[in-house]
Order: structure tokens, then sequence, then C-alpha cells
């Protein structure tokens, strides 16, 4: 019996030893590897199978955080920054509130998190732990308190009193026809950033009188800084421009937004009083240094003051803020037809946004005269022509295009080819002043005196039409009668620039 036992253990031990020194077959190692493979996937459908789930039962797991900013009087605080912050984790999710304070995250990975507000003028505000669970929805209010530091920045009357309306022609505004002309058309564009997305009147959804009403009895009721701005637009739609800055001031000493501050150095600037718009828009870049239209304001203000270095400078900044933006170079495009110089500062912004803006003329057509004017290099003259054929290429229409390739053309003594550009830009340009005067320059060099006579006959009488329709524009917007603190209203001076 003994024996028969130790038998089949050697048998067994043979056995084993067999199997362990086997080759691999590839039937074996088939059978493995679809072993592993099953492993794998089995460990997938467990991590996977509450998201697939979720997904076909077309909901989503994560929260959402939701809720409003209001002040200690429970107004509403528009423009708030509202962020919320993972505990122990970088992530940060950030926000904005709307007109009503409103706020909202959506699809939030459950997990505890600090919620934030922040606005100028306002003490920050936090809110935390908030924990988070899967498929929660909570509503939050946050409540912004004044800060004692702004409160005495902005309660402080300001150095100026808008003590009522005059005829343009009363006071100030003379220089030469061209800057004039450029100085009204920055505040006419100042103004329209202004009221970009407001209701204009005439429009089915502004109500006139009715609407009015509506404000003043919300008024009496609450003091809200947008019902203030809203009745400033009004006011100032029906031509009451004195009572439209005292509503915009009202509106921005309340809430020292960015819209509200730039409402108010808008209208300022609009009817030429330069010196307030300079402080007003001076305040709000310090609280908000990346508003590019805050800086633009500035510039066109400074501009009005007839400082061109200063504009410059500030919209050079502009241009900056958000490269990919247009009206910042269009704004400094507006200086470029009367400065004889441009540093390479001007040049590289506009060389940028014809890059940025392959499809727009009015780009490479700004580019085209930059690189004219800075004039330091032979190559530049010939990178001039190429962009003004592109301007041209995308808007055959825009006379200024071909004016300037007239010019060019002329310094290259191609007479021919600048009388046909010239002719094109007369056709395409209002009032065209100068390209009469360039063909009448072209023609005495040709040894055509008869034909420039007629150019500069031309070139007169459009220059006296275009002055007198500058002068049109003036009256059309009455100018505010202001004063400065400790001055008299004829010894206005200009305050200091900003740093």
């Amino acid at each position: 019996m003994r024996r028969r036992l130790r038998a089949l253990q050697s048998a067994d031990r043979m056995k084993v030893h067999h199997e362990l020194n086997e080759p691999f077959s590839p039937m074996s190692t088939h059978s493995t590897r679809s072993l592993q493979f099953v492993g794998i996937l089995a460990a997938l459908l467990i991590f996977f199978a509450p998201r697939l789930r979720a997904q076909a039962s077309g909901t989503d797991t994560r929260a959402v955080v939701e809720g409003k900013v209001q002040d200690s009087q429970n107004h509403p605080v528009a423009a708030a920054a509202v962020s919320l912050e993972r505990i122990n984790s970088s992530g940060t999710l950030s926000s904005t509130a709307d007109s009503q304070g409103h706020f909202r995250f959506e699809a939030v990975p459950a997990g505890s998190y600090t919620l934030h507000a922040k606005l100028p003028g306002y003490q920050d505000c936090a809110k935390g732990p908030i924990v988070l669970r899967d498929h929660e929805t909570k509503s939050i209010v946050l409540l912004l308190t004044k800060d004692s530091a702004s409160d005495i920045a902005f309660s402080d009357e300001p150095a100026f009193t808008v003590a009522g309306v005059t005829d343009t022609t009363a006071l100030g505004g003379h220089g030469s026809g061209p800057i004039v002309r450029n100085s009204n058309a920055l505040s006419k564009e100042t103004a329209s950033l202004a009221r970009e997305g407001v209701t204009a009147p005439g429009d089915p959804l502004h109500e006139g009188p009715s609407k009015e009403a509506a404000i003043r009895a919300s008024l009496a009721h609450e003091d809200s800084a947008d019902l203030h701005s809203e009745l400033a637009e009004i006011e100032e739609s029906e031509g009451h421009p004195v009572e439209a800055v005292k509503e915009y001031q009202r509106a921005a000493e309340m809430q020292p937004t960015e819209p509200h501050l730039f409402s108010w150095g808008a209208e300022l600037l609009l009817h030429h009083a330069p010196e307030p718009a300079i402080e007003v828009f001076a305040k709000g870049h310090r609280l908000y240094p990346q508003s590019s239209r805050i800086l633009l304001g500035l510039g066109a203000a400074w501009y009005a003051q007839r400082d061109n270095e200063q504009a410059i400078q500030l919209f050079l900044q502009a241009c900056d803020v958000n490269p990919a933006d247009p009206t910042p170079y269009l704004f400094l495009g507006r200086l470029q037809a009367t400065e004889p110089v441009v540093p390479p500062a001007w040049t590289e912004r506009m060389k940028r946004f014809a890059s940025l803006h392959p499809d727009n003329a009015m780009a490479h057509y700004l580019y085209a005269v930059a690189l004219m004017k800075q004039g330091n290099h032979p190559d530049d003259s010939d990178a001039a022509a190429v962009e003004l054929n592109t301007a041209i290429k995308l808007d055959p229409g825009l006379g200024d295009a071909y004016l300037q390739l007239g010019i060019l053309r002329s310094a290259h003594e191609d007479f021919p080819g600048a009388v046909s550009a010239l002719e094109k830009a007369a056709e395409f340009t209002p009032l065209p002043d100068e390209a009469h005067y360039r063909l009448a320059q072209v023609y005495r060099r040709m040894g055509d005196p008869e034909k420039a006579k007629i150019e500069i006959a031309q070139f007169k009488q459009i220059s006296e039409l275009k002055d007198k329709e500058a002068e049109r524009e003036r009256h059309e917007i009455p100018q505010f009668v202001y004063t400065l603190r400790e001055q008299n209203p004829s010894s206005q001076q200009t305050p200091p620039k900003p740093n």
C-alpha cells in the first residue's frame, strides 16, 4: 500500500514538472490574452458604469451653483466678479453678475468649494465651505458692503460743476479744420461705445414717456444706480443733456462700475467738456486699468485738449488690452490724418491689426498709412503699395486707399497712375478736398496748368463746404458750461495728466 502511494506521489510530481517545463503553444498564449482582455474590460465597465447610466438617462450627475449678489439694502449689484474655488485644489470657475446681480455655475463636480464676489468700491465677500453633491442645485446670496475707502473717493463732489449748455461756438474748440473734425468724430464714437446694447429711441421696445414715468416711479421706491443710468439715456434722447449728465453722475457715484463711469465721462466729452471728462475717465482708469474703452475715452478727451502725444499713448495701450478688438486701432487711425510722422510702435500695432484681421480692408489701409508715415526704409513704400492694393481688392469703394495710392505713385513719378488713383479717390470719397488738391499738384508736374487750376478751384470749394459741415455738426450738440473747483469759468485749466 505504501509503495503504491509513493508511486502515485512520484507520478504527480513528474506531471507538474512536465507542465511547468512544457513550452507555450499558440493556443495557450491566445487563452491567456483573452483572459487578460476580459479582466481589463470588466474593470472599465465598473469605472464607467455610473457615467454611462447618467448619459443613458439624459442627466448629468454634476451640481449647479446659482445665486445673486446684493448690497446691504438688498439691491442687486451688477458686474461683480464671482468665482467658485475648489478647496484644496487649484480649480476655479469664474463668472460675472448680470444687470440683476444673478450668477450661475453649471456642471460643477461634487466637492467642497468657497464662493467669492468682488467689485471695486465694495469689500470682498466669501462664503464657504460649500459642500456639493451629485445632482444638487444650491442657491446662494452674496452680500457686498460698501468699502469705506471707496466711499471717500466717490462721495466727494467732483472738481467741476456743469451749470448748463451754450452754443458750441461760444466756448473754445478752435483750431485747424482736420483736428476739430477729428476731435468731434472721436467724441461721437466714444459716446457710441457707451450706448452699445442700449435700446434706441424709436425702437418698438422703447416706450417713450411711459418708460420714463415707470423709471421715476421705481426710483421713488428704490434708489438704484441702474435706474438712474436708464433715466439718463432717456433725458439725452429727449434733448436734456444737463439732466442726463446729472443722472449719469448719480449712477456712477452710487455704484462706480466700469459702465457707469464710462457713460458719465462719455456724456461730458460728447458735450465738449474735455476737462471734466478727463477727471472721470482717469478715476475709471484707476479702478479698471484693463478697460480698453475707458482708455479710449481718456485718450479722446486729451485729444480734445490738443494733447496729441498723450492721446496716442493711451490709444496704443488700448490696442494691447485685447489685440483682436478692432475698435482701438480705428481710434488710433483717426489721428493718422493729422500726424506727419508716426513712431515704430504705431506701425507695429497696425501690422498686428492687419495680420489678425486679414479680411478687413481698413486694417490693411491703416497699416499702409503707418508704413508711409514711418518712412525710414526704402522697402516701406513697396510694402505700403501692397497693403493699399489689398485694401482696394477687399473694398473697391474705399476712397482713402485710392488717395494714398495716388500719393505713392506721384512720389515715384508715375503720373498717369497717380491721376487714375486720385480720380478714383475723388469718385468714392465724400467731400474729397485732398484728392483734388493732389490732382492739382500732379497736373502741375505734368505741365498742365489749366487742369491744375480747375482742381484747385474744386479743392477750395469743397474745403469751405467741409468747414461749414463741421460747424453745423458742432451746433447740433450743445456744449456744457462748466466751472472747475476754485477757478473762474474764464480761467479754466487742464487738470494734471494721469501717471
